[in-house]
């Protein structure tokens, strides 16, 4: 993969029109894999400067957010700076390549959030653009597009989709009382929220614990987003899906095991070869407890109630072994948020240089 550096020089007009790009690029996240969700914005510069087209990567990942923005913009692309939230493809799949779309519609400036680390483009559309004669800079809001990009990037870098764990607890991190009662332990409002959650995911995984007991549907039930579900997987364990649940009835519901739970991190890596780029767990203690073990967990959505229920509650995730504080898995706190009576926190697991060395 070819390096290019970073623009030193970024200005504020580059931040906020490619804010506004990664904005665009939002709307497709959870609806596009395999593929990136990118965002593009064609910008004619000058004292006012005017938006002459803007698009976003399609469900499904067709078309492209460069090809929505060009077809948008006609032939006021010309002269034009596109700001991309990931380099343009410079292959040729089920369409031309971006990258030689930006070159024949005449932009003369290319702003690039990222470098795409596939090995089709690596690069090769910034080249193909600079010997083309246009002006490309590279690396504005990097981190911010490497976040909305962070399961696509998952699955290129690491072989597997981004995982992220969703709990629904009380303060003290219990998710069911000891007869395993659960219904309800957060309110309307933060329900919701997680329902939008699912929106944002290509997968939802559970266990037949979770799927017997329960018997859910893993859908999005937002008005309006129903169509936004994610795919349902199972992880079978000793216990076999009830072949009347929801889920064994699902004819989109992907089963993995029979008799002894799956290693997770070969589901990932299945899930991975298939395009799934964003999973969401929403299990029980064990499956939490499993890929925690093995560190496969991203980022945690902990919505937690404003009630207590004791050491005789059901934990939300289950044992780890640990015996040394310092060996502890770390998060860092990145949003806050109130949701009705409830609290709502997403934690981004921490880099090990960043490991917090205490007092």
């Amino acid at each position: 993969m070819k390096t290019f550096p970073t623009d030193p020089d970024i200005s504020q007009r580059d931040q906020r029109w490619m804010r506004a790009a990664l904005a665009l690029a939002g709307r497709g996240v959870g609806r596009v894999w395999p593929n990136p969700a990118v965002g593009c914005i064609l910008v004619q510069a000058g004292k006012f400067d005017r938006v002459v087209g803007r698009g976003w990567t399609l469900p499904g990942g067709r078309p492209h957010a460069e090809t929505e923005a060009l077809a948008r913009a006609g032939d006021q692309a010309r002269g034009a700076t596109a700001y991309v939230t990931l380099e343009p493809c410079a292959h040729t799949g089920e369409t031309a390549p971006c990258a030689d779309a930006l070159i024949d519609a005449g932009v003369s400036r290319v702003v690039v959030a990222q470098e795409d680390p596939d090995p089709r483009v690596a690069g090769g559309g910034i080249e193909r653009m600079r010997k083309a004669g246009i002006a490309v800079d590279v690396g504005c809001e990097m981190a911010s597009a490497r976040l909305v990009n962070a399961g696509f990037l998952s699955r290129i870098e690491c072989g597997r989709p981004w995982v992220a764990l969703k709990a629904a607890t009380t303060l003290d991190g219990k998710i069911a009382t000891p007869s395993g009662h659960s219904k309800w332990i957060t309110g309307p409002e933060a329900r919701a929220r997680g329902h939008l959650l699912r929106a944002r995911f290509d997968a939802i995984l559970t266990g037949t614990g979770t799927a017997n007991a329960d018997n859910p549907r893993l859908t999005c039930r937002l008005a309006g987003l129903q169509n936004r579900s994610p795919v349902p997987v199972v992880m079978v364990g000793k216990t076999r899906l009830d072949p009347a649940s929801h889920l064994a009835s699902s004819g989109y519901t992907r089963v993995y095991g029979d008799g002894t739970r799956p290693e997770p991190k070969t589901v990932l890596a299945d899930l991975a070869s298939t395009g799934i780029t964003r999973v969401l767990i929403e299990a029980g203690p064990g499956i939490a407890a499993a890929f925690l073990e093995r560190d496969l967990i991203d980022e945690i959505h902990w919505f937690r109630a404003p009630t207590v229920m004791g050491g005789d509650g059901l934990a939300a995730i289950g044992e780890l072994g640990h015996d040394n504080a310092d060996l502890l898995r770390a998060f860092d706190l990145a949003e806050h948020y109130t949701v009705g009576i409830d609290s709502y926190d997403i934690l981004r697991r921490r880099e090990p240089n960043m490991a917090h060395t205490g007092d």
